[in-house]
């Protein structure tokens, strides 16, 4: 992967940056089989194929953010949650982390290169400084509102506690470090 920046100033900072850690991330992925992508080989039940789904809509969400603001929040009491027979925005929200029987990692891969290609546009042309209400969450101040910058220094923050996620479990997979 190329981390040469396109763009000066701060905007080259922010891609230089992202590119660094996506690389860091897709490091863990080199060689890896789509049965190895399922292997939960941790203590944890993250997995390289859910880690590449979660980050990819993860990314996308943000994206959207920056762009439209945010999004209807479907009202789930996580406290209360009966996880026998959990609300299907749970359900759905937990499918992001498995690469189920009928996706490839190959096929989770090209979404994220699309994710992370439409992150590189906003980057390079939106204002930096255009701030969004952030949506109504328990773990944000109510009435909180995110710069552009904010966002994107989040997704960074989000892709490389996932690409270290992902080197532990590349490392347990098979003993390959992606970087150490």
């Amino acid at each position: 992967m190329d981390t040469t920046p396109t763009s000066s100033g701060e905007r080259a900072d922010l891609l230089g940056a992202l590119r660094k850690h996506r690389a860091l991330f897709l490091r863990a992925l080199d060689g890896i089989s789509d049965d190895q992508a399922r292997l939960t080989p941790t203590v944890s039940s993250l997995n390289l194929g859910g880690l590449v789904k979660h980050v990819t809509a993860t990314v996308g969400e943000w994206n959207r953010f920056v762009e439209h603001g945010p999004e209807e929040q479907a009202a789930v009491d996580w406290e209360h949650i009966d996880w026998t027979d959990p609300p299907a925005e749970v359900l759905a929200y937990h499918e992001q982390f498995v690469l189920s029987a009928d996706e490839t990692l190959a096929g989770v891969l090209e979404d994220y290169a699309g994710a992370a290609a439409a992150t590189e546009a906003l980057v390079a042309s939106v204002d930096l400084d255009a701030t969004q209400p952030l949506p109504e969450a328990p773990w944000f101040a109510p009435g909180e509102r995110w710069t552009a910058r904010r966002t994107f220094l989040h997704v960074l923050a989000e892709t490389a506690q996932h690409a270290g996620h992902a080197d532990i479990i590349r490392e347990s997979i098979d003993g390959a470090k992606s970087m150490g």
